[in-house]
């Protein structure tokens, strides 16, 4: 019976290495988020407030988020699209959101002036929401 009662580390990594496949959207974590973004998800809250992206978006832990105008941005990490344009990965998130008529000519996005470090932070936090 030593078999049933052996669950030291070794066994601890093949259930979780079993499990890993679906955890899916719990990858989308912070540590995680920040090292495929490079970003920051707290600076990108930030950055979502002060640049105003709550008046034409929804967005869950955005104060007073709540537009109508763009889509809302719920469970944004388990999209498959971004804008129906471009598969949502981190770089062309990035992309999209320093310059979405770059991506889209057609969008009512506006470019809004954000660095390359902002978009990165912006695109941290919209990982988070799972």
């Amino acid at each position: 019976m030593r078999c049933a009662r052996s669950r030291g580390p070794g066994a601890r990594a093949a259930v979780f290495l079993i499990a890993l496949p679906m955890m899916g959207g719990c990858l989308r974590e912070p540590p995680l988020v920040e090292a495929s973004t490079g970003g920051s998800p707290a600076r990108g809250i930030e950055v979502i407030r002060a640049t105003g992206c709550g008046s034409c978006h929804s967005i869950p832990g955005v104060r007073n988020a709540n537009g109508k105008v763009g889509p809302p941005l719920t469970s944004f990490a388990a999209r498959t699209y971004i804008a129906g344009r471009v598969p949502n990965t981190p770089s062309n998130l990035v992309l999209w959101i320093e310059n979405p008529p770059a991506i889209d000519p057609a969008t009512a996005m506006p470019r809004l002036g954000l660095s390359e470090r902002q978009a990165r932070d912006a695109a941290a936090y919209l990982y988070t929401l799972h």
